[in-house]
């Protein structure tokens, strides 16, 4: 058991490293968006919600990636199965039950699922707060 929690605790840090990152360039950019005088302020904040969204989806499917190869790393579901599709089940909490882990792996369906849980919260509070700032700048004069 401690060796599941501990590789799938460092694949958790190192998804929460990429998503870091991530926010780290997204808020940077919105703030240089927001911070350019708009003739169009409806089409600023389509632009940066838009661009904001995209990337925050890149980051998701990115993080989910390194779920599937840290499943396939150590071999944690059965021969023949889809490791990219378990991954996405997992990370998103659909939980669909088609796929299980092998037994000696079988924590690492949750802690993926933790981790997206985290992730996806994260991502939706930049959203709002990109969105607040992009929106308190175009309502200045």
């Amino acid at each position: 058991m401690l060796r599941q929690f501990l590789f799938g605790g460092s694949i958790s840090i190192c998804n929460i490293v990429i998503h870091a990152l991530i926010m780290t360039a997204v808020v940077r950019a919105s703030q240089a968006a927001a911070a350019k005088a708009a003739a169009r302020p409806d089409l600023l904040l389509i632009a940066v919600m838009a661009a904001t969204a995209s990337v925050l989806m890149v980051a998701h499917m990115s993080e989910i990636i390194v779920w599937s190869l840290a499943y396939g790393l150590v071999d944690a579901v059965p021969n023949g199965t889809d490791h990219l599709y378990f991954a996405f089940v997992n990370y998103t909490t659909l939980g669909y039950g088609d796929i299980v882990p092998v037994e000696r792996w079988r924590l690492l369906g949750p802690m993926t699922a933790m981790n997206g849980v985290l992730l996806f919260g994260w991502s939706t509070a930049v959203i709002f707060e990109v969105l607040r700032k992009t929106m308190a700048r175009a309502a200045m004069p």
